[in-house]
């Protein structure tokens, strides 16, 4: 049986066929189409195995040969096995050999594939997120027209509510504007591009919260103080199956919380977190994690313990508080449960399950 490695493209891709026996290869050329995917399964039945990165394309490609019955590796290209760095020559060819090579010899690190229901959650989590970042640079490139004119205007929120009418009044059509006031007609442009931005937000939101209503391991992250809906939303479409997680230091890893190893004889120290998996999801728990020591008594109070009251550990401590969080909400969805105070802040044993230390 053979083998087929795939380095993806955007427009072509090349497939090396690898028969494992003889180490014999040769290459392919396709568009990265589903067409000629199918296609090429089609023409070769002797392939057993799909071996691909992950990246955009390797979600419905996978899809593609999991309906073929072809077996499919997706795997992370981020580990030392693939590095390039001592060689002299990097091509599409190269790399898809590469891939069988390691495949065969077992080296690669598979990742997991989401079904298609939760890739279109994570990607629509993702784009609501982007059109909230830019609805905040066209504010912040409206409140600069206002600078640069000598002009006052509300700070904060206000801005948008309250002093709406005021920053309007300024406003006017570019057709009708005179040499000297054409900021008035970019401030106009600017203005009905933020009012659409705004309604299509909304619309977004509408249908996350509908989303997040009917799904119940959303419902019940919603229990733990500080972690609202985007954060719910955002961890549970990350962790998706919470039982392909050995421990909480696998998830720990998963979500690029876990400090990266430097060690050398007698050598052995730890540094920054590894910043792996979702850059999204990290800001997320973040920003809960410094919300959550206002509302939960138990963040505080772990933050507490690990600050030991300095300030140069402040975002150490911040960080070992997300950790925490992600593992919390892994362990509820894993098990089923609620969110249980009185357990969090007693610590009934070091085996409880809110120990996650």
């Amino acid at each position: 049986m053979i083998t087929c490695a795939i380095d993806l493209g955007k427009l072509n891709s090349v497939c090396c066929f690898f028969d494992p026996a003889t180490q014999n290869h040769q290459f392919e050329t396709i568009a990265t189409k589903g067409s000629h995917i199918e296609l090429l399964l089609k023409s070769r039945p002797d392939i057993d195995l799909v071996v691909m990165e992950a990246c955009g394309p390797s979600g419905w490609i996978n899809d593609i040969c999991q309906a073929k019955g072809v077996k499919t590796l997706v795997c992370s290209t981020n580990e030392e096995a693939w590095s390039w760095k001592a060689t002299k020559r990097k091509t599409d060819r190269d790399d898809a050999l590469k891939l069988a090579e390691m495949s065969l010899l077992k080296r690669l690190v598979p990742v997991h594939v989401p079904k298609p229901l939760v890739r279109e959650q994570r990607a629509f989590i993702k784009f609501r997120k982007s059109v909230d970042h830019d609805i905040n640079r066209l504010k912040n490139s409206i409140r600069s027209i206002f600078a640069n004119h000598g002009i006052e205007i509300d700070t904060g929120e206000r801005a948008w509510n309250t002093g709406r009418t005021h920053i309007d009044s300024f406003r006017k059509p570019i057709d009708d504007c005179g040499t000297d006031e054409l900021w008035r007609g970019q401030l106009d442009m600017q203005l009905s591009r933020l009012d659409d931005l705004t309604t299509k937000l909304e619309s977004l939101e509408t249908r996350l919260d509908a989303f997040a209503a009917e799904h119940p391991d959303i419902v019940r992250l919603l229990a733990i103080p500080g972690v609202g809906r985007k954060t719910a939303e955002a961890l549970v479409a990350a962790i998706d199956n919470p039982h392909r997680f050995k421990n909480a230091r696998h998830l720990s890893s998963y979500l690029g919380l876990t400090p990266r190893q430097h060690q050398s004889g007698k050598i052995d120290r730890n540094g920054r977190i590894s910043k792996r998996g979702s850059k999204l999801l990290r800001s997320m728990l973040l920003q809960c994690a410094w919300s959550s020591l206002r509302y939960n008594a138990w963040s505080k109070k772990t933050f507490d313990r690990i600050a030991g009251g300095s300030k140069t550990r402040r975002k150490k401590a911040g960080i070992a508080l997300v950790r925490k969080i992600g593992v919390i909400a892994w362990m509820m969805m894993r098990d089923q449960t609620t969110w249980d105070a009185s357990k969090v802040l007693t610590g009934i044993s070091a085996s409880n399950l809110w120990d996650v230390a």
